[in-house]
């Protein structure tokens, strides 16, 4: 199991070359990668991406490369020439409306203005670059994931003892359930006696209005089912990738919980229906956390 919150960082150093890979992952319910590298990555920012997706399946994930490159090369020189232009004109403006002032411009002083002059070192990333990138990268990811699969056993203890909780309170509801109708029956036969004032209660007929009561409130398929959820969850988290099954399952225990509270006619049955909607919420917090 994993969390799909962490943190990872790789880092390259040889030959000059040094290449840091950080990568933060937070919850969300697809898989999103952000990548903010130096340009010269920038035509490998979707294979990036695709090697973030061999390892991850959910959440959202901001990765962020630096690079240093010292190693000697040789370096082109480009000129701007519509900048320089652009740069030269203005000084001749300049010179018009201030013609006292001495004119010292010359070529060497318009190559060192901004953007005049620049120095290629190539429009993208060399193989040895590509190769360093993807291995920062790779180790980002699996100290990424290896911090993930830490905090998703924490998560695992922490929703198999509320899991633990739950069936305890299905023991408790599945003990108070046979007493419902029971206690029911007690309840109209005393508001019958009390009604009728001496009367002889037709026993038959309140058998009738007991057994019709029984069968409305009668909760064994939800307990039964409830059972099978606590049984497979325990199975589910045993695997790698639970996320989306847990978050399918969280919502049939809703569902079997709402439909105990909704037949319930007594007190105690409800309050253990809550406590279990309770705990349900709790692991269903703890379920938007897990990839």
């Amino acid at each position: 199991m994993y969390s799909m919150t962490g943190y990872g960082r790789g880092e390259y150093k040889v030959g000059g070359v040094e290449i840091t890979v950080e990568i933060k992952t937070v919850n969300n319910r697809y898989l999103d990668a952000s990548i903010k590298c130096p340009r010269i990555f920038a035509a490998f920012e979707d294979e990036m991406r695709g090697i973030i997706r061999e390892k991850l399946t959910r959440g959202h994930a901001d990765a962020y490369v630096s690079l240093s490159d010292k190693r000697e090369r040789e370096k082109t020189l480009c000129l701007d020439e519509s900048a320089a232009k652009a740069y030269f004109a203005a000084t001749r403006k300049i010179k018009a409306a201030f013609p006292e002032a001495a004119d010292d411009v010359s070529v060497t002083n318009i190559l060192r203005y901004p953007e005049v002059l620049k120095t290629e070192e190539g429009a993208a990333a060399d193989e040895e670059l590509v190769s360093a990138l993807k291995t920062a990268l790779g180790a980002a990811l699996e100290k990424l994931n290896s911090m993930r699969e830490t905090e998703g056993k924490k998560l695992e203890n922490d929703m198999l003892s509320r899991m633990d909780a739950i069936e305890k309170l299905v023991n408790s509801v599945e003990k108070r359930a046979p007493l419902v109708a029971e206690n029911y029956r007690q309840k109209l036969e005393a508001k019958m006696k009390k009604l009728l004032e001496g009367v002889e209660i037709d026993e038959g007929r309140l058998l009738t209005e007991v057994a019709v009561f029984a069968d409305k409130s009668n909760i064994d398929e939800e307990l039964t089912r409830l059972r099978s959820h606590i049984s497979q969850f325990r199975e589910i988290c045993k695997e790698k990738l639970v996320g989306r099954k847990l978050d399918f399952l969280v919502q049939e225990f809703n569902r079997e919980t709402n439909t105990i509270c909704s037949k319930s006619n007594d007190l105690e049955v409800t309050r253990l229906g809550l406590a279990l909607k309770n705990e349900i919420e709790k692991i269903r917090e703890q379920v938007q956390n897990v990839e």
